[in-house]
């Protein structure tokens, strides 16, 4: 038995000629919603720097523009294109967009997001409703368009953004909580049915990352200070520290991964008293 493992782990070196290239992403295409600001942004350049051609793309054309040039600086292909996740026709439109453009989407990536803080008792339906068509209805129109594609194909990585707040309870985002908890189980419902076609479906639960759209709350507020002390590596996460899950789950290297929903949070899931 020995000997059997000593001669397989010779054959893995000779065929990998000692350097593992499971996470080179040449040749795939990969498409970020939500790609254009915050942690989709640092996910998106994160891709085409591992080699996938890369469509990063959101609501604002300006900040679409930015990414396709910068990822086209790297000498891969891009495209200019804004996208409405709350309308099925504006995903749709975008999907036909790439393969007619870049033939083939193997990796998608849901990272487009929004929340409210707002004390549940005082939560308008409205206010529910958009943040649940977003972050959950959202990511299930995305997987729905794009994974039928990559079923067909019998191949394809299907990346999705959730939340610390996937597991655990943060006070006055109740709305924003649920979404994120319904990433999860959805995640692991589609591993399950995709995984028999070659597809791939597995999230990141980020901990805190300074963004523009939170930095104040994150640095000038007690809730902020409480998250830092509850986070034992004792710093947030920089935006850059979660193309790393995601280039991972994107690539060859995960390829027997599937359903899964990782923290990227410092230890902030693994904590109980830091003190």
């Amino acid at each position: 038995m020995g000997l059997l493992l000593y001669v397989d782990y010779a054959c893995f070196l000779k065929v990998n000629r000692l350097s593992y290239s499971g996470f080179d992403l040449s040749g795939r295409s990969a498409v970020v919603i939500g790609g254009t600001s915050g942690l989709g942004k640092s996910i998106a350049l994160g891709l085409a720097a591992a080699g996938a051609d890369t469509v990063a793309t959101g609501r604002r054309v300006a900040e679409a523009g930015e990414l396709a040039d910068a990822i086209e600086a790297m000498g891969l292909r891009s495209l200019r294109r804004t996208v409405d996740v709350c309308d099925r026709a504006s995903v749709e439109a975008l999907y036909e967009d790439v393969l007619a453009n870049l033939g083939q989407v193997d990796i998608l990536v849901n990272a487009a997001g929004t929340t409210l803080r707002v004390p549940t008792l005082d939560c308008r339906e409205e206010e529910w409703q958009k943040i649940l068509d977003t972050n959950l209805t959202g990511v299930l129109r995305a997987c729905q368009i794009f994974g039928r594609g990559m079923v067909k194909r019998e191949y394809g990585r299907i990346v999705n953004i959730a939340s610390l707040a996937t597991f655990v309870a943060f006070r006055d985002v109740a709305a924003y909580g649920v979404s994120k908890a319904g990433v999860g189980a959805l995640t692991k419902s589609l591993a399950v049915e995709l995984a028999p076609h070659g597809v791939t479906v597995n999230a990141i639960a980020p901990g805190i990352f300074p963004t523009a759209m939170n930095r104040e709350l994150v640095y000038n507020t007690e809730r902020g200070r409480e998250e830092l002390m509850r986070t034992p590596m004792g710093r947030f996460g920089n935006p850059d520290e979660v193309a790393g899950a995601a280039v991972y789950f994107a690539s060859d290297a995960a390829s027997f991964v599937t359903g899964t929903v990782l923290a990227v949070d410092g230890g902030y899931m693994a904590s109980g008293v830091n003190q």
